[in-house]
């Protein structure tokens, strides 16, 4: 019989460059649309992104976790905790953009964040918010108390 040896990874987390967000702390949904929107804006597809908060809710890092079609953008819990987990995020501020402009959240939107928060709460990791950017305007569940 064969001696197998299971293969070692090394899994870790590369800074590029980007947003400059300074020491930027998250305290309320403005100021997580004014951090957000320009990574949004002009985007022809929907992209789900989220920003890595420490225990003081400063910004450590935002990573794009899918990028899907006009519609809709296909959301793992696996792929948004992972980059989360990575840089030691504390919180997160979940994000995603309606190309159409309309920032009103779908059923789907509505049970991805319930099944997130879950998810985070697992994990110890606070949905803080989930921002759904449309054409100048956006939709806070923090704001109208849906986390």
């Amino acid at each position: 019989m064969r001696s197998y040896t299971p293969p070692r990874y090394r899994v870790m987390l590369v800074k590029e460059s980007g947003v400059t967000a300074g020491d930027v702390r998250i305290s309320d949904s403005q100021k997580a649309y004014r951090l957000l929107h320009p990574l949004f804006d002009g985007l022809d597809r929907e992209h789900f992104m989220v920003v890595g908060l420490d225990a003081k809710h400063a910004v450590i890092g935002i990573n794009t976790v899918s990028i899907g079609s006009v519609t809709l953008s296909i959301v793992h819990p696996r792929e948004v905790f992972k980059p989360l987990i990575l840089m030691n995020a504390s919180a997160v501020i979940l994000a995603h953009n309606h190309p159409s402009g309309d920032s009103t959240p779908s059923p789907e939107d509505r049970a991805l964040t319930r099944r997130l928060k879950d998810g985070g709460e697992l994990l110890g990791i606070t949905v803080l918010d989930h921002v759904v950017l449309g054409e100048d305007r956006y939709y806070s569940f923090a704001d109208h108390q849906e986390l």
